[in-house]
């Protein structure tokens, strides 16, 4: 561990997942690979959307937007977490660390957000099918794409900008694989009143409001499935919204099992691990919750990757 007087004037140390050097490579290999996943995964979604023109809807038009924030969202901690493992070295600047929490929370506001809009399109598509093209209209679903991307850049700045307020003494050791907020505003020596009324400001309206609108959304999709008469017709129904409730339980489902055992088990060295579930497993799952699930983007990856393969052989006929 580096001493503290090395990491100078407004820096953190960042405590990461363990001490044990032995499970140090394990961990970046471990790390790596399920960063390289979520990456190449969350990208062929974005190239299948962008390149099928099958794809061109509305549902896979916020997946590519969900893809897009899941990238952001894991390489907004995962990269300087492998570079501290790779050179032992935890120190991360005042700056890098308030880069951090805004991108954290921008990329999981995202998320929140996206999810609600994918619910709000599911709901139209099984409540209303026949009217489902003249509601979700290209410029609608821009708007809503484009709106949630401004609520997110926006709604993140108070929690960033109160902490410039705040003094931090000696003690800037962070239990922690990235700035989380929680844990920095513990650090702070001076009142922290307005930064956590910000904080459960933020919380309120860009995660439990979209939260609401998701579970507000399905009740209106179950109240349509129970009403059809068909065994047949209410699985038909309930599979075009199966993979989007199947993300949406994954990732509020880690987000707040992390929470709650954060709240009864403050500060601990096992918070890391249990972060990596919403910020790693959850975004590297969902481009494979979707492909699995659907032909539709089965059939475009196949479309994709066949298109990559020929073009990697020019490229080393090119280079031989």
């Amino acid at each position: 561990m580096e001493k503290e007087n090395q990491t100078g004037v407004g820096n953190f140390i960042l405590l990461g997942f363990t001490d044990d050097p032995d499970l140090q490579s394990l961990l970046f290999g471990l790390l790596l690979s399920m960063y390289l996943v979520t990456v190449l995964g969350n990208l062929l979604i974005i190239l299948a959307t962008i390149s099928d023109s099958h794809l061109h809807t509305p549902m896979y038009f916020f997946l590519s937007n969900l893809s897009l924030a899941d990238i952001g969202f894991t390489s907004t901690t995962i990269p300087k977490a492998l570079r501290n493992i790779q050179t032992q070295r935890r120190v991360i600047t005042f700056a890098g660390c308030i880069s951090q929490i805004y991108f954290f929370v921008l990329f999981g506001c995202q998320d929140n957000l996206l999810l609600a809009v994918m619910a709000y399109d599911r709901s139209v598509a099984i409540c209303h099918p026949l009217h489902y093209m003249t509601i979700m209209k290209p410029r609608l679903c821009q708007l809503m794409a484009l709106g949630s991307w401004l609520v997110s850049i926006l709604g993140s700045l108070p929690d960033t900008l109160t902490i410039l307020r705040l003094s931090f003494g000696t003690k800037r050791k962070i239990p922690h694989f990235f700035c989380d907020l929680p844990e920095v505003l513990k650090l702070a020596c001076s009142d922290t009143l307005i930064n956590n009324v910000v904080v459960y400001s933020v919380v309120i309206v860009l995660g439990i409001f979209p939260l609401t609108g998701i579970l507000f959304s399905y009740s209106q999709i179950f109240s349509s499935i129970l009403r059809i008469s068909s065994d047949r017709g209410k699985y038909k129904a309930f599979s075009t919204c199966g993979s989007h409730l199947l993300v949406v339980s994954l990732f509020y489902g880690t987000g707040l099992g992390v929470y709650f055992s954060s709240v009864a088990t403050p500060s601990t060295r096992m918070s890391p691990m249990a972060s990596v579930m919403y910020t790693m497993v959850t975004p590297m799952l969902n481009p494979f919750i979707y492909s699995l699930r659907n032909r539709n983007i089965k059939v475009a990856l196949v479309t994709v990757l066949s298109k990559m393969v020929p073009l990697s052989k020019r490229f080393d006929a090119r280079l031989s």
